[in-house]
């Protein structure tokens, strides 16, 4: 079922909603400009990330790379450094590609249309739309988790949201709601309402600006809407990684495909690692010999302290080991540093999870 709004009923849900947007809509950093280049930084950072989470990284992201060209005309492993720790790190390569795009097709000025701006890595309709609104007040409504949940409650919508056929109607939805004069501020306006007051569990109706136009609410469904997601059966992994140290405190990093390398480690630089199965220890020596030419007989590995590590459905748990050599092996790909310098290459929060079980009793 859809929403039926008359001309001025629906001019009064705009006023409304924008009104209480421009009152109580948080001071966030990438609002502070209608730089295109700022907008499309924060809205890639925020894709499956807490807000919470992103600030620090945008400030330090932008502190460094101020705009198009400057991202642009970086070293990959720069940006992947700088991304260290935010996760689902085919956003910054995706950036990174795109901004050399921008630079070469289109003078380094972001795409004024929805078919050039679709055209760049890593930019779906959402990110589009929500760039092109914010920053360029071009007339297209966006949906992700937050602005589809409001939507179907606005509109008592039951099932599941991301089923395309109700996704294709809440897109219809958002494009009759949208305020064609303020696109920028009414998307925000509808994401900002899904963040902080329609939220997934606890909905404080009672403070909503737009409650009275709200069908789940009048029904007392609120709780009910959305229906929960179906999630994926959690998988247990374990992997075992191995910290090689040398008389002189140094360690070996290497682009190591063996342990799941596109998810955990994101190709980015790591400890030599593998997912075992029976005997951690022994796996993990088969596997330096392998990649490493490392006489595994040899190698007294050194068991530390496990951590936990989740990715999507992956419940993984993070064997490191310890082992004296007297000379690390160099090998292609591969990078000999110390320990403490670590932070100077882009590595995954779980290569930060092991070199950590270095310090712990």
């Amino acid at each position: 079922m859809g929403i039926q709004f008359k001309p001025r009923s629906l001019a009064s849900f705009q006023r409304r909603l924008l009104g209480w947007f421009r009152k109580h809509s948080r001071d966030l950093p990438w609002r502070a400009s209608r730089d295109p280049y700022r907008v499309w930084v924060a809205e890639i950072m925020l894709q499956q990330t807490r807000i919470a989470a992103v600030m620090p990284y945008y400030e330090r992201f932008l502190q460094h790379f101020p705009d198009v060209r400057s991202l642009a005309d970086a070293r990959e492993e720069k940006v992947l450094q700088l991304w260290s720790g935010l996760g689902y790190y085919s956003r910054a390569r995706n950036l990174h590609r795109a901004t050399k795009e921008v630079v070469a097709r289109h003078g380094g000025d972001f795409p004024g249309t929805l078919e050039e701006t679709l055209a760049l890595p890593g930019i779906g309709s959402y990110t589009a739309a929500a760039v092109l609104s914010i920053a360029k007040d071009v007339p297209l409504s966006v949906l992700d988790g937050n602005v589809a949940r409001v939507l179907a409650r606005l509109c008592a919508i039951r099932g599941d949201l991301r089923a395309p056929r109700r996704w294709r109607q809440l897109q219809k939805i958002a494009e009759k709601l949208l305020a064609q004069k303020a696109p920028g501020d009414w998307n925000q306006a509808l994401m900002e309402l899904g963040e902080t007051i329609c939220t997934p569990q606890t909905p404080r109706c009672e403070v909503c600006p737009v409650s009275r136009w709200c069908r789940a609410y009048s029904l007392g469904l609120t709780r009910e809407i959305p229906a929960p997601r179906k999630r994926r059966a959690p998988v247990k992994i374990r992997v075992a990684a191995a910290i090689l140290r040398d008389p002189q405190g140094r360690t070996i990093l290497v682009r190591d495909p063996g342990a799941h390398d596109d998810v955990l480690f994101s190709r980015m630089w790591q400890f030599p690692a593998v997912e075992v199965a029976r005997d951690p220890a022994a796996e993990l020596a088969a596997h330096l010999e392998k990649i490493l030419n490392i006489n595994a007989g040899g190698l007294e590995l050194k068991a530390l302290p496990a951590a936990r590590h989740g990715v999507t459905f992956r419940n993984i748990t993070l064997l490191p080991f310890v082992a004296q050599v007297s000379r690390l092996p160099r090998r292609p790909r591969t990078r000999v540093l110390s320990i403490r310098d670590l932070s100077d290459l882009p590595v995954s929060s779980a290569t930060k999870k092991i070199a950590a079980a270095l310090s712990q009793p």
